[in-house]
């Protein structure tokens, strides 16, 4: 096991029994104990677990930095023209003839407006919002998953939807994240919703992540996605210069608008 995959695991096994020794985390990885300690170490330099005496406790990080997210509402007046940027550099990896995928957000509704150009062009959402921003544009086919609305983001999640995703195919995926950690990938603090998300990146033959800086460097509840399932990050020219190098040494593209 690579040391990365190691930590990751490391990560998910401390927030699933709410904390580990550091003995316990050698005999379950296979690994000394000095080796334990310094991935420990590792992971709380980059703000993914809390060292606690003898072991690691989970990060509680995430509930400082206003997790839960707010409602759509309220996000949707934050770093606008930073996401109006963000959804003009994304648009133009979308070409006429392609099924695209959109999900719910803040960021991906400002894709609508630099799509009315195409040709033959078909949209999948889960999204109510982006449903409605779609519904003007007649020449853009327009796919609506079902689903239990989740009121506060106005998407629509569940079993349906992720049904419905097991018979479609996309060419790209465009969707945002509360948090992107290079180690930790992508998450999100609602269940429901993390399980859709994977759903609509299993059923796109490539996902572009679109996220303003303040996304970047957090973890949140639940893992949505590792960093290796991202091909493409669309993000405004205030991301770090850490986060920004990390992201690119791992192979992502990221286009800074």
């Amino acid at each position: 096991m690579l040391d990365v995959e190691r930590r990751q695991q490391i990560v998910a096994y401390i927030e699933e029994r709410n904390g580990a020794t550091v003995a316990q985390l050698s005999a379950r990885f296979g690994v000394s104990e000095a080796t334990a300690r310094r991935d420990l170490g590792t992971l709380s330099r980059r703000g993914l677990i809390e060292r606690a005496h003898g072991g690691a406790v989970p990060r509680r990080q995430r509930h400082d930095q206003g997790f839960p997210e707010p409602p759509i509402v309220e996000r949707a007046r934050v770093m606008v023209e930073e996401k109006r940027r963000i959804g003009e550099a994304a648009a133009r990896q979308v070409r006429d003839g392609e099924t695209i995928l959109i999900a719910g957000g803040t960021t991906t509704a400002h894709l609508i407006p630099f799509l009315a150009e195409r040709v033959d062009l078909t949209v999948i959402t889960n999204s109510l919002s982006i449903a409605g921003l779609l519904a003007p544009h007649q020449g853009i086919g327009v796919i609506m998953l079902g689903g239990v609305l989740r009121h506060s983001e106005l998407s629509l999640l569940g079993a349906l939807a992720e049904d419905a995703l097991e018979n479609l195919r996309a060419d790209t995926l465009f969707m945002g994240s509360p948090a992107v950690h290079v180690d930790y990938g992508l998450s999100a603090d609602d269940m429901a919703e993390a399980q859709t998300d994977r759903a609509l990146i299993a059923a796109a033959r490539e996902n572009v992540v679109l996220a303003d800086r303040t996304k970047f460097g957090r973890v949140a509840t639940v893992r949505v996605a590792t960093i290796a399932q991202v091909r493409r990050i669309v993000t405004d020219a205030g991301i770090a210069a850490d986060h920004l190098a990390a992201l690119r040494e791992q192979g992502i593209v990221v286009d800074v608008a």
